[in-house]
């Protein structure tokens, strides 16, 4: 209930004020297991990665944030569950960050292999994401700048879950096609 409630208040301000664009649903499987992987510069990007798709999304979250009774009421009707850093976790279809923190203005970081790692244990499609602007709320004189997220084409993990090279590489290759998308696309204000 309150995802739907929350879904419905993000559309609105997403929509109206922030004037999203959004690009390339058809990509996202509207069943079965997928992995949502997107670049992450603010706290904006979790919502509004998932609000304008068919099917809700699950998104890790750091342990901390389910900090009282309240939180984790919220939080968990939202679809996301704790993560301790560093500790091993299992996901069903989600969405993901391959940086693992928020890179606030942009800049590129190295891909972390455990993208690739889910993608392989749980034989699911990587939907690479792009999200453009959110890093540019309140900052620079751009107080409300255009939103934009594009979604890819599914990438498939082909190799070993043992091999670290090779999830390494796939991490990479996902990074790769979001910052593809995101110099292609770029908006201003």
């Amino acid at each position: 209930m309150i995802y739907g409630l929350l879904r419905i208040i993000f559309t609105l301000l997403f929509t109206v004020v922030f004037r999203a664009e959004i690009e390339g649903r058809e990509n996202m499987p509207e069943e079965g297991p997928v992995i949502l992987a997107a670049n992450h510069m603010s706290n904006w990007d979790p919502p509004l990665l998932a609000t304008f798709l068919a099917r809700p999304v699950s998104y890790m979250a750091k342990q901390e944030l389910f900090f009282n009774t309240v939180a984790d009421y919220v939080l968990r009707s939202c679809h996301p569950f704790p993560v301790k850093r560093g500790a091993a976790d299992r996901g069903r279809g989600l969405g993901v960050f391959p940086q693992g923190t928020r890179s606030r203005h942009g800049e590129r970081k190295k891909a972390e292999p455990g993208v690739a790692l889910l993608a392989a244990m749980a034989k699911a499609p990587v939907v690479p994401a792009a999200i453009i602007g959110t890093d540019r709320v309140f900052a620079n004189g751009a107080f409300l700048p255009k939103f934009r997220v594009i979604y890819g084409k599914p990438l498939v993990f082909q190799g070993e879950k043992q091999d670290k090279q090779a999830l390494q590489e796939f991490s990479q290759k996902i990074m790769d096609e979001i910052y593809a998308m995101i110099k292609k696309n770029s908006i201003s204000g």
